[in-house]
């Protein structure tokens, strides 16, 4: 089953809690703080496979999910770093976030990106330290893992792509000139989905071909298969359109190209600019030379291949034209390595916080970072709410309490908790 779109939830693992201890041994007085950080979480990513063909594998697994890293332990040891969930997908996935924005392009075998990033660990009790406090009895705790959901969505990777209409006779082209098996039928929309084909050239010379679903009138709003195919030519570096140069319906075959080079150019102008060849098939039929002329008067610059490939008559020069023209065109290896868009590194989110005044004596603060803060410091002592009180400080909340007017005895909330404020001695 061929499956080019699906829909998944990502989670990356949480970090390790680090731990608070103290060096204990015989003659050693006032060993110091030991405890080790928690270990980072493992994180989420996707790895493009060329034997990989569909996104079938992930349409009944829903869930990605790394492990979280392990907790600290004494003598400063590190927890054990979470294990990455890898997971394969076909070259040619596209890779976006809930609200539509392109996270990765993963178009080349081996190529790599973090979609979900693990938490980092915690820092354990002998990172506080100081001559001040040289015995803090206070250790971190992991961060969260990143949470997302992601819809991926597969462009089938081809050097060249068949477009015509329906019973054109792409899925017969194919078949002729590779090994590929798609069916075929005397009835419209028989090839549901791509089918990939390696052309091996009479020189030795060979490319990837696609037997791209038919086009109708309509397509670019969904009409047919509509999007479901127009999705597919985008990857493609040359057009091959064949046309049906004798149709059972006694249409127009220059009527017919106009038709599905209007649906190409309402779906994307920038496909009528690459490199396209006519193949005029189907020219073992009676009507096909008169339509063949009517043609060529109409479309006279156009690279125009009579074949039959049913009896494979013309497919020959068709081929040499074929990689001739792809050798002109930039391969997707030198695309890739001319961009800089395809290196996926993950970029951590800023950690941000709003500072908003609810009433005369109230204020909030709210926001990921203050989420951070609450959760890493603990609350449990008094040490904890000073330490809170400091980091505030250090992020800037402070100086934006003190813009919206804040006092001394004013009321300060955070999440659940409400503090009074006390200006700094």
């Amino acid at each position: 089953m061929f499956i080019d779109q699906v829909k998944v939830n990502c989670q990356a693992g949480k970090g390790g809690d680090g731990v608070v201890s103290f060096r204990h041994e015989k003659y050693v007085p006032l060993g110091g703080p030991n405890g080790g950080d928690g270990g980072d979480g493992g994180n989420v990513i996707l790895l493009a496979d060329t034997n990989k063909s569909t996104l079938l594998d992930l349409r009944y697994k829903r869930y990605l999910t790394a492990s979280d890293g392990g907790n600290g332990k004494i003598k400063k040891m590190h927890g054990a770093r979470g294990e990455d969930c890898v997971v394969k997908v076909p070259c040619g996935t596209m890779v976006y976030s809930s609200d539509d924005v392109l996270l990765a392009d993963l178009v080349k075998d081996g190529q790599s990106a973090v979609i979900a990033k693990g938490g980092r660990g915690g820092k354990g009790n002998w990172h506080f330290a100081s001559s001040k406090n040289p015995a803090p009895d206070y250790a971190e705790k992991g961060d969260f893992g990143e949470k997302l959901a992601i819809r991926l969505e597969l462009k089938v990777l081809a050097d060249a792509g068949l477009v015509g209409l329906p019973s054109a006779g792409k899925s017969t082209l194919l078949a002729a000139v590779s090994k590929a098996k798609p069916e075929i039928a005397a009835y419209p929309f028989t090839t549901l989905s791509p089918n990939l084909g390696i052309v091996q050239v009479a020189d030795g010379r060979s490319f990837v071909l696609a037997d791209l679903p038919g086009l109708i009138e309509g397509a670019k709003e969904g009409k047919g298969l509509g999007l479901e195919f127009l999705r597919h030519i985008e990857r493609c570096r040359v057009i091959v359109h064949v046309l049906d140069m004798d149709p059972l319906d006694q249409s127009d075959p220059v009527q017919n190209f106009k038709l599905i080079n209007s649906e190409l150019e309402a779906y994307q102008k920038e496909l009528l600019q690459r490199p396209m060849l006519v193949a005029a098939n189907k020219m073992d039929l009676p009507n096909a030379g008169e339509n063949l002329l009517k043609f060529q008067t109409e479309f006279p610059e156009l690279p125009l291949y009579p074949v039959s490939a049913i009896n494979t008559q013309g497919l020959k020069n068709l081929l040499y034209a074929i990689m001739d023209t792809l050798q002109s065109v930039p391969s997707k290896e030198e695309v890739i390595e001319q961009s800089e868009e395809v290196v996926y590194r993950y970029t951590p989110k800023m950690q941000s916080f709003k500072a908003v005044k609810l009433g005369e004596h109230l204020f909030e603060l709210s926001g990921e970072a203050m989420e951070k803060m609450l959760y890493q410091n603990r609350m449990e002592t008094t040490k904890d709410f000073l330490r809170l009180a400091r980091s505030l400080k250090e992020i800037g909340a402070e100086k934006q309490l003190l813009k919206l007017g804040i006092q001394e005895g004013d009321q300060v909330r955070i999440l659940d908790y409400v503090f009074n404020w006390q200006a700094d001695e």
